[in-house]
């Protein structure tokens, strides 16, 4: 099983990015797929999460009204657009995947986990 986490990267603020979670070894479409963040020297944090068939999306209250989860269960992939990006956003993202229709907020309830992308965010 591998998650990839990919599209982090140096932007600064107000500015967007996607990032993308490819999947292999996994029957995609039977898992919920959850986004979650770590900053320096803190712990790791939920962000969003979308269920296995897309239709349903929860969000962190620091990142809802800009942040969009979407997914392409043909492709295996997850994405994350995060717009107006400020410097709090700045973490190494992860992206999570639990078998089951609906996400989780709890990293300890997702069974694989990608390698994380660094997201940075200047002023």
């Amino acid at each position: 099983v591998q998650l990839q986490a990919s599209g982090g990267g140096l932007v600064q603020a107000g500015e967007s990015l996607r990032l993308s979670c490819a999947t292999s070894g996994i029957s995609f479409r039977n898992y919920a797929i959850g986004w979650f963040r770590q900053a320096s020297g803190k712990e790791r944090k939920f962000v969003a999460t979308i269920g296995w068939s897309g239709g349903s999306t929860v969000y962190s209250d620091s990142v809802k009204g800009r942040f969009t989860c979407s997914r392409h269960n043909s492709e295996n992939t997850a994405f994350l657009q995060m717009n107006t990006l400020k410097i709090e956003d700045t973490a190494v993202y992860f992206c999570a995947a639990v078998r089951a229709r609906w996400g989780k907020r709890a990293p300890n309830e997702y069974d694989y986990w990608g390698q994380g992308t660094l997201v940075t965010v200047s002023s």
